[in-house]
C-alpha cells in the first residue's frame, strides 16, 4: 500500500531543488501542494521495469549498439479487421512505449497494426553505457522491422522521439510512407544557446533530483495535470528507489548530450514524404533550460511559431494546431489526437 507522508523539511527540499536537473517551485509551495512521497511503499524497480505492466505483450529483439550486446523490448499489435498498414511509434526522453496505450487502441480499431517499441537506453530495452546517436537508434529500428519483414510504415514521433522519427525518415525514406511530428523536439537548434555541459556535472544533478522536483517538471509538460498522470512519476520514483538508478541516471545523462549534440532541424527540408505536424499549443518545451542564458530562453521553445517554420520548411507538411494543450496532446486529448492521425493516415498521398 503507498501511503502520503503529509509533511516535508522545507529546507532539504530547497537544497535538493537547487541541485536539481529541471526548474522546481519554492520548497514551501511544494509542502503546501505535494506530500515528500506518494510512493514510499511501493516496490523498487530494476534498470529494465521488470515488474512494471505495459498495455499489451512484450518482444525481444537481440541488437547491438555501439558494439554492446543489447535488447530492444517492443509492442507487436495486430490490426482490428482487415489492416490498412503499419505504424512505427517512437517515445519521448522521459517517457516509454507505454504512454502510447490509448494510441495504440485507436490505431488497431482504424485497422493498422502497431509496433511499439522501447528505445535502447529506455524503458525495458537495454541501458548500455555508451555515447548515444540518433542513427543509431534509427538502424536498430530498421533492422527490428526487417525482423518482422515489415518493408512500409507510417511514423508517429513525440518529443526526443521526433528527432529520432526524423532521421528514420532521413535515413530511410523508402520505408516511411507518412511522417506524424507530435510536438517534436529538435525544430530548433539547441546547441546555438544551450552551454555544453559536463557529463559528470549532470550527473550529480540527476542523483540529486527528488520525487517534488521531478513531478514538477512532468507537470511542466501538461497545462492541465491530471491524477492518471502521476504514473510517469511513480515508475521514475521506484526506479530511484531501487540499487540500479546510478546507471538509469548515467543512461539519462547520456542520452541527454545526444539531443544536445545533434540537431535534426536542418533535416527538415529534405523530408520528401506527407508529414503531419501536430501541435500543443501550450507547449512551451525549453531542452536544457536550466542553462540557457534568461534572454536566450524567452524566444526557445515558442511551439505554436516552431509548427509554423516546420510546415514551412517541410515540402509537403500540413499543421493541425491543438489549444490548450501542452507537450503530449495524446495524452491529453487521446481521442482527438487518433481522430486527427487516423484523418492523416487514411487519405490517399
Amino acid at each position: 500500500m503507498m501511503i502520503l507522508l503529509r509533511r516535508i523539511s522545507t529546507a532539504c527540499a530547497a537544497a535538493l531543488c537547487a541541485a536539481s536537473l529541471i526548474s522546481c517551485v519554492s520548497s514551501e509551495q511544494a509542502s503546501s501542494t505535494t506530500p515528500a512521497s506518494l510512493y514510499a511503499n511501493a516496490a523498487p524497480l530494476d534498470l529494465r521495469l521488470s515488474a512494471w505492466p505495459y498495455p499489451y505483450p512484450l518482444k525481444e529483439f537481440k541488437t547491438s549498439l555501439q558494439g554492446q550486446s543489447a535488447a530492444m523490448v517492443y509492442m507487436d499489435v495486430a490490426a482490428v479487421g482487415k489492416q490498412k498498414g503499419v505504424v512505427l511509434l517512437f517515445h519521448g526522453k522521459n517517457f516509454s512505449s507505454d504512454y502510447w496505450a490509448p494510441t495504440i487502441a485507436g490505431l488497431t480499431q482504424a485497422g493498422y497494426r502497431v509496433i511499439a517499441p522501447d528505445q535502447i537506453g529506455f524503458g525495458k530495452s537495454s541501458k548500455p553505457d555508451v555515447t548515444y546517436h540518433f542513427d543509431d537508434l534509427a538502424a536498430n529500428t530498421k533492422a527490428l522491422l526487417a525482423s518482422l519483414k515489415i518493408q512500409k510504415v507510417s511514423v508517429i514521433a513525440n518529443s526526443m522521439g521526433g528527432m529520432v522519427g526524423v532521421r528514420f525518415a532521413r535515413l530511410y525514406p523508402q520505408t516511411v510512407q507518412k511522417l506524424v511530428l507530435e510536438n517534436p523536439l529538435g525544430l530548433e537548434d539547441y546547441s546555438k544557446d544551450i552551454p555544453p555541459q559536463k557529463n559528470d556535472d549532470l550527473l550529480k544533478l540527476e542523483m540529486a533530483q527528488t520525487e517534488t522536483s521531478y513531478r514538477r517538471f512532468l507537470q511542466s509538460y501538461f497545462p492541465n495535470w491530471q491524477p492518471s498522470y502521476e504514473k510517469f512519476v511513480e515508475v521514475y520514483v521506484r526506479v530511484q528507489k531501487g540499487p540500479d538508478y546510478p546507471a538509469y541516471a548515467k543512461t539519462s545523462v547520456l542520452t541527454y548530450q545526444m539531443i544536445a549534440e545533434k540537431p535534426v532541424v536542418n533535416d527538415l527540408p529534405q523530408l520528401k514524404m506527407p508529414v503531419l505536424l501536430v501541435i500543443g499549443q501550450k507547449d512551451r518545451t525549453v531542452f536544457g533550460r536550466r542553462f540557457a542564458p534568461p534572454e536566450a530562453v524567452k524566444s526557445l521553445g515558442n511551439f505554436p511559431e516552431l509548427g509554423k517554420k516546420a510546415q514551412a520548411a517541410i515540402p509537403n507538411a500540413q499543421l493541425v494546431p491543438i489549444e490548450n494543450v501542452g507537450h503530449v496532446p495524446h495524452i491529453e486529448v487521446p481521442d482527438l489526437f487518433v481522430k486527427t492521425v487516423v484523418q492523416f493516415l487514411n487519405a490517399k498521398p
